[in-house]
């Protein structure tokens, strides 16, 4: 995948909770002072929902997101 013009691998296994994720980029909840408090998870379940993945894919993908989550907010928090 190309990012910024650079290339980067991802594992396959791995494309369906990256694109989860670009799905899900303009959900971020803001908190006071600009700061990022997380995803809005209902926003996720709604594009969960418009790209019919089926219920027994969920729970990992949910997984997958929220260790991605994490870690931009660790970043963005710095």
């Amino acid at each position: 995948m190309a990012r910024g013009g650079a290339d980067v691998e991802v594992w396959p296994e791995c494309v369906p909770a990256l694109e989860l994720m670009r799905a899900c980029q303009t959900q971020w909840q803001l908190g006071g002072m600009g700061g990022v408090v997380g995803l809005r998870y209902e926003a996720v379940g709604a594009v969960l929902d418009m790209r019919a993945v089926p219920q027994a894919e969920r729970a990992g993908l949910l997984d997958d997101l929220r260790v991605m989550e994490l870690a931009m907010l660790e970043v963005w928090n710095e």
